[in-house]
């Protein structure tokens, strides 16, 4: 999906025409999984309560272990499921897997988007993989109050057939509790391979990263490099202890194109490059801060760091969407230069406390000064 690409191409660049059309005849898969918000149920003889018996009775899906079949809204027991992107989910008791086989292409990159939820007050782990690659992402904050939370995880392939799993590893100390899943989809992930011209930073827009649910986003987390080697973020290294958030312009106010980055922890989230510079050459650090639109509120501050050159950018949220552009010049002390950019304060939403969020950071341009 490059929306931006495909506008500039109806305004007439012939060669990006091309290259647009060139990317979409590789890029297979964008898209919800098959029955990947699990709307599809299983078969009222093949559940047993909620629990579903059968390792092949949840269609589309192979399960093993304690798998729940559940509809959204008040349970027992006087807990409460949000399903926000539609009426069922699963939820994974302890040891429990859910896994299906999904056609690739050989060393490519694919990132999946899911969504997902703690459903007790404890710690709770989702392990993602599939053959040769896996992560395990706590998922005991919550950076959505609503159920919404959606995570995005890559992987390389290394065959025409790789079977992604979701598995509980059974941490909990309650086996009743398990994390709850409501969304899956897969998206190829074209690597940038050259740097636009005027633009030391690659994908520097964030134009270029995982899948965005059409219906309901409260943005795509993407875990730090420590849990995800590849990232679903193509040029950047999330090299903190919590994720960032990935947002998009239909749900979100993002300064240019189509998606920028939240920087939702504070100094636990931060967001990196390393690009290819002179020793002793100036550079202009040049990029665009706000807020999404979405509440987030208050005294906002990014700090940019490039070579021994630190940037410390306020910028005051009202919560209704702005941003402001700035830049700062920098002396290369090497041939690899690092930036890096993170958010000095925690901040929540104006009218939601339990709703994680932070200021916006988009169009992350560095040029030689002249």
């Amino acid at each position: 999906m490059a929306p931006l690409s495909l506008l500039l191409c109806f305004l007439g660049s012939l060669s990006l025409c091309s290259a647009y059309a060139s990317a979409a005849a590789t890029l297979h898969l964008d898209g919800e999984l098959p029955n990947g918000h699990f709307e599809e149920s299983p078969s009222s003889s093949n559940l047993k309560k909620t629990v579903i018996v059968g390792k092949h009775s949840l269609p589309k899906w192979e399960i093993d272990g304690i798998v729940e079949y559940i509809t959204g809204g008040p349970q027992p027991g006087g807990f409460y499921f949000p399903v926000p992107r539609g009426f069922h989910a699963v939820r994974l008791g302890n040891e429990a897997s859910i896994s299906q086989n999904v056609n690739v292409n050989p060393g490519s990159v694919y990132s999946l988007t899911f969504g997902t939820t703690r459903t007790c007050a404890q710690d709770e782990v989702l392990r993602v993989s599939v053959p040769g690659q896996s992560a395990e992402i706590s998922i005991q904050t919550l950076y959505s109050s609503d159920g919404g939370d959606t995570y995005a995880w890559a992987f390389k392939a290394t065959s025409k057939l790789v079977r992604v799993t979701f598995h509980n590893p059974g941490i909990q100390e309650d086996p009743a509790c398990g994390p709850l899943l409501d969304a899956i989809a897969i998206k190829e992930i074209i690597l940038p391979q050259k740097y636009i011209r005027g633009n030391l930073v690659k994908n520097g827009g964030f134009e270029n990263g995982p899948h965005v649910f059409k219906n309901f986003s409260t943005g795509v987390l993407l875990p730090p490099k420590s849990l995800d080697q590849i990232s679903p973020l193509p040029g950047w290294i999330i090299e903190s202890l919590k994720p960032v958030k990935y947002i998009d312009r239909k749900h979100f106010s993002v300064p240019v194109g189509f998606a920028a980055i939240e920087l939702v922890a504070g100094r636990e989230s931060a967001i990196a490059q390393i690009i290819r510079t002179i020793p002793n050459k100036f550079y202009n650090l040049t990029f665009t801060i706000g807020d999404a639109k979405n509440g987030c509120h208050g005294s906002m501050m990014v700090e940019a760091f490039a070579a021994k050159e630190t940037q410390k950018v306020p910028y005051v949220s009202q919560g209704k969407g702005g941003f402001r552009t700035t830049s700062f010049k920098f002396q290369a002390v090497s041939p690899r230069t690092r930036i890096t950019f993170y958010s000095a304060y925690y901040h929540t939403k104006f009218h939601d406390f339990g709703h994680m969020c932070g200021p916006v950071l988009d169009n992350v341009i560095v040029f030689p000064s002249l």
